[in-house]
């Protein structure tokens, strides 16, 4: 498996990112995971604009779906004809969002997309396994974990501690966990976890490596969430950057 980091910024864009997109590609196979505010123009600087083949959205907050609003007009309106439906796994809410975000007035959004609702288990997606469960959020979000050829990544989505991160993590060779407070700051219960927290999480669940992101750059620090990780984690540590590739 590839991943490539098409946004990182949390909550809003950055000066430097858009939002949370991610492009997992395996046998030729490309599965963007969020698709977050800014991102439809990464995807085109990394990938190209029709170069998708199926969407998860782990959650219908906006910085994780915005672009798939914009990307209605690439596959309805492509010059040389329409682009075939996108099979898009997402909460239940997902086709009504999107649709209401895009037009009032131009009905669904089914010519586009092909809607296939989330709900905790293990299913297929291309050659990837895929296992999802809820997250600790205010709204339906689900963890990820992808699997391939002997492979796995885990992706945290947005989320507070919670035991079925744990669980998606336990052993993966890769661990993008979001890192979105600081400690000790005033944080919100149930909502993100701080650098030191996704640390932990690494160790308990044993991974390989661990990437942070959906920092917010306006409010935190980059130096002190890797610090506050590498407290809690002893393996290696990214923070991940718009256009970074791994190989896992």
């Amino acid at each position: 498996m590839r991943l490539t980091v098409l946004g990182c910024a949390g909550s809003f864009p950055g000066p430097d990112s858009a939002c949370s997109a991610y492009l997992v590609e395996a046998d030729g196979f490309r599965l963007l995971v969020d698709f977050g505010s800014g991102s439809l123009s990464a995807l085109q600087r990394y990938a190209g604009l029709s170069a998708v083949d199926a969407i998860l959205l782990t959650h219908l907050h906006f910085d994780h779906i915005s672009d798939a609003v914009d990307y209605v007009v690439v596959r309805r309106y492509a010059p040389d004809g329409s682009l075939p439906a996108l099979p898009v796994y997402a909460p239940a809410g997902a086709p009504d969002r999107i649709a209401a975000a895009y037009s009032q007035d131009e009905g669904g959004v089914e010519d586009v997309y092909t809607f296939y609702g989330l709900q905790p288990g293990s299913f297929p997606i291309g050659p990837f396994t895929v296992t999802v469960d809820r997250m600790n959020h205010p709204v339906e979000t689900y963890g990820v974990r992808l699997e391939h050829d002997g492979r796995a990544l885990c992706y945290s989505a947005d989320t507070a501690p919670c035991e079925a991160l744990l669980r998606l993590a336990e052993g993966v060779d890769l661990f993008l966990c979001e890192a979105s407070y600081l400690d000790g700051a005033d944080n919100p219960p149930d909502l993100h976890l701080t650098g030191r927290e996704a640390g932990e999480i690494a160790t308990k669940a044993e991974v390989g490596q661990l990437l942070l992101t959906h920092l917010v750059a306006a409010w935190g620090s980059e130096a002190i969430t890797f610090d506050a990780a590498a407290t809690a984690f002893a393996g290696p540590i990214e923070i991940v950057r718009p256009g970074a590739s791994y190989q896992i």
